[in-house]
């Protein structure tokens, strides 16, 4: 029986290097490709429900961006608290923002899609940039840099939102970490010709795009998934491109306690149910060899069953691991959680078997 575990072992670590090497790699190790600015006009969408807090600081760096032809749509989803003030204020004191009020709606009620379909409505310009309250771009020059990715088959740019640091916290690393990883992933597969996902804090497509596949009708009733679902289902090789150039980058503020990011996995894993059935597939095997090769590797240690072969496996598998995710780190300027990678590695399978096992007997709760 250890004998055929032994044989199990080695076969999924082959599957684990398969993906770090065979996918992870397209992104890990590729150069970056010069791009020429252009000057097409770019409407900036940012949705917003009771974000007072945010908004006061960060729409100001929006508007501020150094691009020549752009707008700043301001979505106010049926706010409770001053975000709709605020948007107004804005919206005198800058001359390319616009607002848009959306009412609580009964059919909609609480749908964030329903608000931001009406924000791509009024954006007057044909290229759409979007991004969420609580994040602010890493420079002036963002919105030149994701729209520069733009070419006339190339109509939906996939961006990295990251998070920012805060020094001495694990969870924060974690949260970094797992940010990370899933950048890699779906700019990996986006490089491969498959892409199946993207983030809302950094993603750009034409306008065109969206009425193609009627907007967000096809998941309306999934209350997330503005941006994952529907680049799953607009996206292919052939229309989409990516954006990991640093002036192109946006971060946001993360979660401060564990159960607040749990929650947040909850909507996360939910959403990716509904992916196409070769997304579920390769994401599912992904994170099953990953457990497998933890619970293997505790099992055949335990029994000392040829345990200078298991070691050597073990070794030659975070070695190579270590690599790839460290040059996917280094691109998007997060090296340092890379250090903590088996333990955040560890910490993050057990959550993740946490997140499937909760939301089996309770539906997360999504927007706000």
């Amino acid at each position: 029986m250890l004998l055929f575990n032994l044989y199990f072992f080695i076969f999924i670590t082959v599957v684990q290097i398969a993906y770090y090497l065979g996918v992870f790699g397209k992104f890990s190790f590729a150069k970056a490709i010069k791009t020429t600015p252009k000057r097409i006009p770019i409407s900036v969408i940012v949705c917003a429900k009771n974000e007072e807090d945010n908004i006061i600081n960060f729409i100001p760096l929006l508007a501020e961006q150094n691009y020549p032809d752009f707008e700043i749509v301001l979505i106010d989803d049926a706010s409770s608290d001053h975000t709709g003030a605020i948007f107004e204020g804005f919206e005198q004191q800058y001359p390319h923002v616009r607002l848009v009020k959306v009412a609580n709606n009964e059919a909609f009620w609480g749908n964030k899609k329903y608000a931001l379909t009406l924000g791509i409505k009024a954006a007057k310009k044909e290229y759409l940039l979007f991004t969420d309250a609580d994040c602010y771009p890493t420079s002036t020059d963002w919105i030149a840099t994701m729209s520069s990715q733009f070419t006339m088959q190339k109509t939906i740019v996939l961006g990295y939102g990251g998070y920012e640091k805060i020094a001495n916290s694990f969870l924060n690393k974690i949260i970094r970490f797992e940010t990370v990883l899933t950048a890699i992933q779906y700019f990996s597969w986006a490089k491969l010709g498959h892409p199946y996902m993207g983030v809302g804090r950094n993603l750009a497509y034409k306008k065109e795009v969206f009425f193609n596949v009627n907007g967000f009708i096809d998941h309306m009733q999934i209350r997330s998934g503005d941006d994952d679902l529907f680049v799953n289902q607009a996206a292919s090789s052939k229309n989409t491109t990516i954006c990991f150039a640093p002036e192109g980058f946006t971060y946001s503020k993360p979660k401060l306690k564990y159960t607040e990011w749990f929650t947040q996995k909850r909507r996360h894993v939910a959403t990716a149910q509904f992916y196409k059935p070769f997304d579920k597939l390769q994401l599912g095997l992904f994170y099953l060899s990953q457990l497998l090769f933890i619970l293997l590797s505790i099992l055949l240690l335990a029994f000392q069953f040829q345990w200078i072969i298991v070691l050597s496996i073990i070794g030659f598998r975070y070695l190579v691991t270590w690599i790839v995710i460290g040059f996917g780190a280094s691109k998007l300027k997060e090296k340092d959680v890379v250090y903590w990678y088996p333990i955040i590695e560890l910490t993050l399978v057990v959550t993740q078997i946490n997140v499937f096992i909760t939301n089996i007997f309770s539906k997360p709760v999504h927007w706000k």
